[in-house]
């Protein structure tokens, strides 16, 4: 499912990150674990194209991405990956329902009003789908992310941070939600964490 080979990345005036060598089969879970700075957000950025690749390989579905170009990039993303990353970056003045249908319209997919409803019935906010984004409570905003990243019905779901802003209760709520809505996606999850709170829900590890 994902394999990288020898994966470096370098930002400007700072020392290059070297990534272990991954093989991540398809469904599987993992968490991603490391202190700050240790370069967990850089490697799921790599993993789903939002950062070009420096050095090495990244083969997702036996397709090396590391040789696309942004325009390629752009089109594997918008089929293949769902992004859930700490802050939700939703647009505050649209409904829940008009964000989550920008999500196929930016992939180039035909919306479905259908997948929407049934998206969140399946996280238990189908009653909030009216109301705008800055009406929601911090744990309703999370639970729409998620939805908008399951939506297209990706193959890897990647979360960066996603617990982190939480209270325990929403903390709680929010890892099962993507542990099970991974699950019944049939899709890949990672999450990069330093969040304690959620090692006893995900066994597998990738330390950085």
């Amino acid at each position: 499912m994902i394999c990288t080979r020898s994966l470096t990345y370098q930002y400007p005036a700072e020392r290059a990150i070297a990534f272990r060598d991954l093989n991540i089969d398809t469904g599987s879970q993992f968490l991603l674990l490391g202190e700050s700075g240790s370069g967990k957000t850089t490697l799921l950025h790599l993993l789903g194209g939002l950062l070009k690749t420096q050095s090495g390989t990244i083969e997702v579905h036996g397709t090396d991405i590391s040789k696309f170009s942004e325009a390629e990039l752009d089109h594997f993303r918008g089929k293949h990956f769902g992004f859930i990353f700490q802050r939700n970056h939703l647009l505050a003045a649209l409904t829940v329902e008009q964000n989550l249908l920008l999500a196929p319209y930016l992939a180039g997919i035909k919306q479905n009003h259908h997948r929407v409803e049934e998206v969140l019935l399946q996280l238990g906010i189908a009653d909030q789908k009216r109301k705008r984004i800055q009406e929601l409570s911090l744990g309703q905003a999370q639970r729409v992310a998620i939805a908008r990243a399951v939506l297209n019905k990706p193959s890897v779901i990647l979360a960066d941070e996603p617990t982190s802003a939480l209270d325990d209760k929403n903390c709680d709520r929010v890892s099962e939600l993507l542990v099970s809505v991974a699950q019944q996606n049939q899709a890949t999850l990672i999450i990069a964490t330093h969040d304690q709170r959620i090692k006893n829900r995900i066994c597998n590890l990738i330390q950085l």
